[in-house]
């Protein structure tokens, strides 16, 4: 009795790479396919708006002109960029120290603290949004950048990447800056920092990704209209005109463009902290304890 073969024909494996083709090309049509119709409807007029046509038949720029003219859209953008870019910042700088922290100090509950930063991860928006709102209206800062600001800076899923990343790197690096004489904070500016671009230019597209698209915390903290962000602006946009699809995807499309680029011009380093998140730590040191 033969034994089947262990070996596919070149057909067989050409039949399976053309259906895992034709079903990544399915995903990828069904991924664009919502952002092609996005487009298509900011370029037609308020009559085509629910034509079930994809292409326009008289492609126009009002609705881009009306968007960026009639209503203070530009506003909007700029607090969304710098509510976006601020938290950004701090929230690298104070995550990477915490992260730090927690993978290398050794301090009585580091432990304990992780767990509880951890947990909070369980912990959605909608469940604190009241207790939260009570507090930054007791601090006086309702409409105001910092009430938009600062809650939105803790988020434990930086925490904990950094906090795994940094175990995965050789102690025998701070070893030898220690040797050097180098401090804690020495080491963690001129060593870990360093080694960190790839993951915290990671998590910077994350974070800003995040806060540009916020809109329950931004439209809770914030009634008035100068401290507007896109999302809000967009919101209340639609509850205005609320028959008005091609304005408000008109609007949706220029806030789009900031995301795409940022994807596009830091792809490469995405990638890196990929490849860099799998770097395997080194055995340790006969006679050093970790």
């Amino acid at each position: 009795m033969s034994k089947p073969s262990l070996y596919f024909s070149n057909s067989q494996v050409t039949a399976v790479r053309l259906i895992w083709m034709t079903v990544a090309a399915i995903l990828a049509l069904m991924t664009v396919f919502p952002l092609l119709w996005m487009v298509s409807i900011a370029f037609k007029g308020a009559q085509e708006s629910f034509s079930p046509a994809l292409l326009p038949s008289a492609p126009t720029w009002s609705n881009f002109v009306y968007v960026l003219t009639e209503v203070p859209f530009i506003r909007y953008m700029l607090n969304s960029l710098f509510v976006s870019v601020t938290v950004t910042v701090v929230a690298l700088f104070f995550h990477s120290m915490a992260g730090y922290a927690l993978a290398r100090l050794r301090f009585p509950g580091r432990e304990l603290i992780f767990l509880a930063i951890f947990s909070t991860l369980l912990v959605s928006l909608p469940v604190v949004i009241v207790p939260l709102f009570i507090i930054v209206r007791a601090m006086g800062m309702l409409n105001t950048y910092g009430g938009i600001i600062i809650p939105s800076i803790f988020n434990a899923f930086g925490i904990f990447l950094l906090r795994q990343y940094y175990l995965s790197l050789p102690r025998e690096i701070e070893e030898a800056a220690v040797m050097d004489g180098a401090g804690y904070w020495r080491i963690y500016w001129s060593v870990i920092l360093p080694l960190s671009k790839p993951i915290l230019s990671a998590l910077a597209i994350l974070f800003f990704l995040a806060n540009w698209n916020a809109f329950l915390w931004p439209l809770t903290v914030a009634s008035d209209q100068k401290f507007w962000v896109v999302q809000v602006g967009i919101a209340n946009f639609k509850s205005e005109y609320s028959a008005a699809w091609n304005y408000m995807l008109a609007a949706s499309t220029i806030v789009a463009i900031p995301t795409l680029v940022l994807f596009l011009v830091f792809q490469r380093q995405i990638m890196d902290s990929i490849k860099t998140s799998g770097l395997k730590r080194q055995p340790k040191t006969p006679g050093i304890k970790e």
